[in-house]
Parts: structure tokens; sequence; C-alpha cells
């Protein structure tokens, strides 16, 4: 699928503001891609996608989640989370796009996962630093991502767990796992 297909299908899903949002994570996940020598393309259609599902009514991301045999546990965390698993599965589905790597990034890009793959990071990363973004601690994410992906995904990690520990927010495993698998790899 070209961009400009893509950037069509989204669009109708989406309002202007988070359409905005995707076309530029899109452009910064393309951006990271060809920094860190991964699949530009792919890049390209995961940060479009990535939003895909964030409107839809929870019941029907819900009724996929449970039908699909996804994770239970999803259902036990805020319903923010639910959009990306539900959302690959719909951008499958209604978009045609069946390339595993590109609806794994859209699954994990809020979340993050034990053993992340880099275009996983990337997307994740993309969606973190978008230009349209701003809050306290993102212009040290951005600077660590012009070097080093693992560090810069660890930070925006980071940043993460601590802000939902700053509400009493409940904080999803995975997000944990992936906390703790990048500190190892820094590490080693």
């Amino acid at each position: 699928m070209n961009r400009e297909k893509a950037m069509q299908i989204v669009k109708e899903q989406l309002p202007e503001k988070r359409y905005l949002h995707s076309v530029r994570v899109m452009e910064t996940a393309v951006q990271l891609a060809e920094r860190f020598q991964d699949d530009a393309k792919k890049a390209e259609m995961a940060g479009i996608f990535h939003d895909y599902a964030k409107y839809r009514p929870q019941e029907e991301l819900k009724k996929i989640i449970e039908e699909q045999n996804m994770p239970k546990e999803l259902l036990d965390f805020h319903s923010e989370l639910w959009h990306g698993p539900a959302g690959a599965y719909l951008v499958e589905q209604e978009a045609g796009i069946a390339d595993k790597d590109v609806l794994s990034a859209i699954t994990y890009h809020t979340t993050g996962r034990q053993g992340m793959t880099q275009l996983e990071k990337i997307v994740f990363l993309a969606d973190y630093i978008e230009p349209g973004r701003q809050f306290p601690g993102l212009d040290e994410v951005r600077e660590a991502a012009k070097e080093d992906l693992d560090e810069a995904v660890l930070m925006a990690l980071r940043n993460t767990i601590s802000f939902l520990m700053s509400k009493r927010s409940t904080i999803y495993p995975d997000t944990f796992h992936a906390y703790n698998d990048l500190v190892k790899k820094t590490e080693e």
C-alpha cells in the first residue's frame, strides 16, 4: 500500500488533530528507521496506522480482545491500552495490512514489551517524541534518539512509568518487562 492510500484510510478513522499526530508519528518513524538502518516502508505503515482504532468504541475493542484470544489481562488495565492490540487486528482486517512486523509495532506502540524488535522500538519512540508533543523530559529523549535507539526508548519507558506512578495509576506488566529488558541490554 502506498503512503497516500494509507493516509486516506487513516484520515477516515480519526479526528483531524489525531490524524495530524499520526502523520507526524509516521514521519518521525521514517526518520528513525533511516537513522538506525531499519525498513523505512514498514516504519511508515506502522506509524500512520498506529492509532487506527484509538476512537473506536470501547465495547468494540473489548470484544476484539476477547474474541481474538488476546491477553485477557489487558481488560484489567486502562482502556487506553486496548487500541494497540485491537487496532493491529483491525488494520489487518479492514486495511489489508498483513505484514507481521508492522502489526506487531502497532500492537506494542503504547506498552512496549520484553524483546522489542527494532521496528517496535522505532514506532514506540516515534509516538513519544513526534514534534507535536511537549512535556517534561521530552527534549532529553529526543536528544538521545539522535544517537542511541535503546537508550532513548529506555528513557521514554522510565518517564512513562514515573508519570503513571506519580498518578497512582496501574502499569501494564509489558511496560515493566520492556524497561527491565532494556536496562539489562544497555548494561551489557
